[in-house]
């Protein structure tokens, strides 16, 4: 789950240290693929971000859409 670990890196990543091309090239791969993922079964970025900011993980939101997805099947 690649999405997952281009994600969870740059959240633990030292703040202090501004992005690499690359890196910030991957985090809005993983972005746009977790938005197009929350679409196709019904969850909106608005919705995504406020499950974050309640405290929700990135690997608890993409468990979340992974059920989802099985809901939509």
């Amino acid at each position: 789950m690649t999405t997952e670990l281009d994600l969870s890196a740059a959240m633990s990543r030292d703040l202090t240290e501004p992005l690499s091309l690359a890196q910030k090239e991957s985090l809005q791969r993983a972005v746009a693929k977790v938005v197009a993922l929350g679409a196709q079964v019904g969850v909106s970025a608005d919705q995504m971000i406020e499950l974050l900011q309640s405290g929700l993980t990135v690997g608890e939101l993409l468990d979340y859409l992974a059920a989802r997805t099985g809901e939509v099947a």
